[in-house]
């Protein structure tokens, strides 16, 4: 089986999520070999959170499980696609269906999507 070249960029591949029926881009986070064979044996989501420096399955703590039902490397071997269904409607911490709830304007940011869930509720705090 085909993997990711995990070695190229230090451990880490750069992950695009995106909604499987919709196509919508819900999130970006990173995978290392660990997060990646996590998600091949659940077929659930599983990155590596550079932020805590820890695994980190997608929905553990609020409930938004992702759910994946195709996977896509790219051709550098150094990117990869998940196709996922998002179990609990946010993909995004801040309560959004996707993390892209914003655009960028001449005026500045606008904020383009309404919350699906609060994230007090979820992470107590915002």
């Amino acid at each position: 089986m085909q993997e990711p070249n995990f070695e190229k960029r230090g451990g880490l591949v750069t992950v695009i999520t995106q909604d499987a029926d919709s196509g919508e881009v819900l999130m970006v986070a990173y995978m290392n070999r660990a997060a990646w064979e996590r998600t091949l044996a659940s077929g659930t989501a599983c990155y590596w959170s550079t932020s805590r420096n820890q695994l980190w399955v997608k929905g553990e703590t609020s409930g938004n499980v992702q759910d994946v039902k195709e996977i896509r490397v790219d051709c550098d071997e150094d990117a990869v696609l998940l196709k996922v269904h998002q179990r609990g409607g946010a993909a995004c911490h801040e309560g959004y269906k996707s993390c892209f709830f914003r655009t960028v304007e001449k005026t500045g940011w606008r904020v383009n999507a309404q919350r699906v869930v609060d994230p007090e509720q979820l992470y107590g705090k915002k």
